[in-house]
């Protein structure tokens, strides 16, 4: 029984559960939380090189291409949903942690999940060429834009981010992602072939992240320092941005007029959010201790948007909704 029902859920849930339940019992601490911030870099550029790898160019060069498209969800992922983001940092840091709260308007700043909206997308009748391209744009875009704009945003609430971090930005994830386009004629056939590998690789290497990120948090007294009221608040707060990015997502893709299946496309690539890139951009940032709590919101937010999206994609596939 326990075995079915954990083949039913994703694996990069499991993997994130496991992380954060290890860093619970057994987080890294002094000189050992140094080599695991070594092999969580490590594992943050391979993760970009092959991210480089197996997004082709040509691919890239067409998205850019359906600005009617691409402009309305650059501008819904990173101005509506920053500003949604901004608007319940104010109302969370009334009932949450500084960091916590902070960390719904670094949520409302993140590109959305490639592999999910993609196969969201596909369930539900949407374009998929559509949905992998501007996924993936957006997420390049998020890794020049998300740094920038939470530091705008949050003023002086964002004086802890590690400026230098900027510069471990270009290190380790638009160096690798840069190497990997470069190579993409002589290593990218074996990206391809080696899919299942290269997932796997995915996975464990945002675990790493978020593992690495929460043994700071914990060593700091995360389970003590959020109360049970105020995880009760973060989840009510994680559930109204949820709603505004789905609701909203869906909404804007027929006010621009978009067909069905590029308004589907629209809808998750609008509304999920990236733990695969929030957690290694927190990781970069910021020391562990403030990246595991301003994590917490992002993980909330990954694991409600996988369990409304399987039913919301079978809803859109079995039953049209109306504009």
């Amino acid at each position: 029984m326990v075995a079915r029902i954990l083949s039913g859920v994703d694996p990069l849930v499991r993997l994130l559960v496991l992380a954060i339940v290890l860093a619970s019992l057994l987080p890294v601490t002094g000189e050992t939380r140094v080599l695991a911030r070594v092999i969580s870099d490590g594992a943050i550029f391979l993760l970009f090189l092959l991210n480089g790898l197996r997004l082709p160019r040509r691919e890239v060069l067409a998205g850019i291409g359906n600005w009617r498209f691409l402009l309305p969800l650059l501008a819904w992922c990173f101005i509506a949903m920053g500003a949604a983001g901004w608007l319940l940092w104010q109302a969370g840091m009334a009932v949450l942690p500084e960091q916590v709260a902070l960390g719904l308007l670094f949520l409302g700043i993140l590109p959305s999940t490639v592999q999910s909206a993609t196969a969201y997308s596909s369930l539900g009748g949407g374009n998929v060429a559509t949905s992998v391209v501007a996924a993936a744009v957006i997420n390049v875009a998020g890794v020049f834009i998300t740094a920038p704009l939470l530091a705008l945003l949050a003023g002086t609430a964002a004086a802890e981010i590690d400026m230098g971090g900027l510069e471990r930005i270009a290190l380790i994830l638009l160096l690798p992602f840069a190497i990997g386009q470069l190579a993409q004629g002589w290593a990218g056939g074996w990206v391809k072939g080696h899919r299942s590998l290269v997932s796997w690789f995915d996975r464990g290497s945002i675990a790493i992240a978020v593992f690495v990120a929460f043994s700071g948090a914990v060593e700091q007294g995360l389970w003590g320092l959020v109360a049970p009221l105020q995880w009760a608040a973060l989840l009510g707060l994680v559930a109204v941005f949820l709603a505004l990015g789905f609701g909203g997502a869906w909404l804007l893709g027929g006010a621009i007029g978009l067909a069905r299946s590029e308004r589907i496309s629209f809808l998750f690539a609008g509304a999920q959010k990236s733990i695969a890139l929030g957690a290694p951009l927190a990781s970069v940032l910021f020391p562990p201790a403030v990246a595991g709590l301003l994590l917490l919101p992002v993980l909330v937010y990954h694991l409600l948007q996988l369990v409304i999206s399987a039913p919301l994609a079978n809803r859109l596939n079995r039953f049209p909704i109306a504009r």
